[in-house]
């Protein structure tokens, strides 16, 4: 570009050098009365990267790329943070530039583009460089996010930030650079007693402090493990990880067969509002299905017996179809609605929480539920009415439970439920002690009859 003084700057990318991704180099180009001089700028880009109008590298989507370039390696797809240093390096190098023209001009010497671009190559040397420098692993977190969000429900990434905010914590406070190849057994185990320590942390110009139980600290760790699996997936050179994580058991919050019935009579005369959060929560209790399923539900989905929808497993990324037959209590919910557009009265997942604990409040499901967490090695102890801890995902854990109590079979459970297994299943399952009780008089035999103890 011309300037109001000195020699014409303009940034270009190089056709006839493209390497073997299809990137092209990024070249600065620098002229005085005709004489056109050429600098490596150290960077390369995708056609789509650039716009020669503007001067200005551009992110684009990873689909985009892949399109252009089939069999193009995700690794060498710049992410936003990349264009964004790419911007600042031709910044810098233009800052350069009026610098030394500057000093040529305040000297009295007359300057040719080759003068320039010599004292350029020494200003530009890579011990002088102001550039920040960018962390692979970061980029790499990154990049993944961005390859995963058209895939991935927008929540089951946000462990991916926290993840990337806590290893950068970790790098500040060890002052040891986290790379994929330090990475290793060791590096867990370093990381987890970092996290379970208490830290100030300054998060959108507050600080606040972060306190991870044992819970969250293991999944982080666990976060970590899948992330490194798909970089190695990508060529990424990881160590191979040993490491075992202690997963510690959640309790598991579930209506009890008593406190299910008492929700489900419960008297909501003229308040309309709590009357069909009651449905919706009675539903999912009545059906096992999820917030999202149920605000994917559509009267297609409901056959004469039964409700056939196919359900998103957001981990594994496929589609499971489902039959759930009709039970008394789904049945009468859904009958209710005929007439509506929906089967169900859905509103916010964060409304629908936050009214569900106001409604069980009322119902008097409110027994008092002891919460265990442990921080390190210090133990934390909280009591709470069991209203409090109920949320609509309660009604999928109640589903489980209370079908196992009336004799439902595992197998038959997961099947209507949408489990694969038995061990993310058991996580649902809240044996309680009636059922323990009368699992043991099916498999050993009554014990008491109608014999009366005497007293003593």
């Amino acid at each position: 570009m011309k300037r109001k003084k000195g020699g014409t700057l303009r940034y270009v990318i190089r056709a006839n050098k493209v390497n073997e991704s299809g990137k092209q180099p990024l070249e600065l180009t620098y002229s005085i009365k005709g004489r056109r001089k050429y600098y490596g700028v150290g960077e390369s880009l995708f056609p789509e990267n650039w716009e020669a109008t503007n001067q200005l590298a551009v992110f684009v989507k990873d689909v985009t790329i892949k399109r252009a370039y089939p069999g193009v390696k995700v690794l060498t797809i710049p992410t936003i943070d990349k264009i964004r240093d790419i911007n600042k390096r031709l910044d810098q190098l233009r800052n350069f530039i009026e610098d030394i023209e500057q000093r040529f001009r305040l000297s009295g010497v007359v300057y040719s583009s080759e003068m320039v671009l010599k004292e350029l190559k020494e200003l530009d040397k890579p011990e002088t460089k102001k550039e920040a420098r960018t962390n692979f692993v970061y980029e790499f977190i990154d990049q993944y996010i961005a390859a995963n969000s058209a895939t991935r429900e927008p929540g089951s990434l946000t462990v991916y930030k926290s993840l990337k905010r806590h290893l950068m914590a970790y790098e500040k406070a060890s002052r040891t650079r986290v790379e994929f190849s330090t990475i290793n057994d060791q590096f867990f185990d370093q990381f987890q007693n970092f996290l379970a320590v208490p830290r100030m942390e300054t998060i959108k110009g507050k600080a606040r402090e972060v306190r991870l139980n044992n819970i969250t600290i293991a999944k982080q760790l666990s976060t970590l493990k899948t992330f490194l699996a798909y970089a190695r997936k990508q060529g990424v050179a990881v160590p191979a990880i040993t490491f075992t994580i202690e997963k510690p058991q959640l309790e598991v919050i579930a209506l009890t067969e008593k406190e299910f019935t008492t929700l489900y009579n419960l008297d909501l005369t003229g308040n309309k509002r709590l009357d069909q959060v009651r449905d919706i929560f009675c539903f999912s209790c009545a059906t096992g299905l999820r917030y999202s399923d149920l605000n994917r539900l559509r009267w297609e989905h409901i056959k004469t017996d039964c409700i056939e929808i196919v359900i998103k497993k957001t981990k594994r990324k496929k589609l499971v179809p489902l039959v759930i037959p009709f039970n008394p209590f789904s049945y009468e919910i859904i009958n209710k609605y005929k007439d509506r557009a929906f089967p169900l009265p859905l509103m916010s997942n964060v409304k629908l929480n936050l009214y569900i604990k106001e409604l069980c409040q009322i119902a008097g499901i409110n027994n008092p539920v002891e919460i265990i967490r442990m921080y390190g090695n210090r133990e934390s102890r909280n009591v709470y009415p069991k209203y409090e801890l109920i949320s609509v995902h309660t009604g999928r854990k109640s589903f489980c439970t209370l079908s196992l109590e009336k004799g439902m079979s595992a197998e038959e459970v997961m099947e209507i439920s949408g489990h694969d297994d038995y061990r993310s299943f058991k996580r649902y399952v809240d044996i309680t002690n009636q059922r323990k009780k009368e699992t043991m008089r099916n498999a050993w035999g009554q014990v008491f009859q109608d014999v009366k103890l005497k007293a003593v």
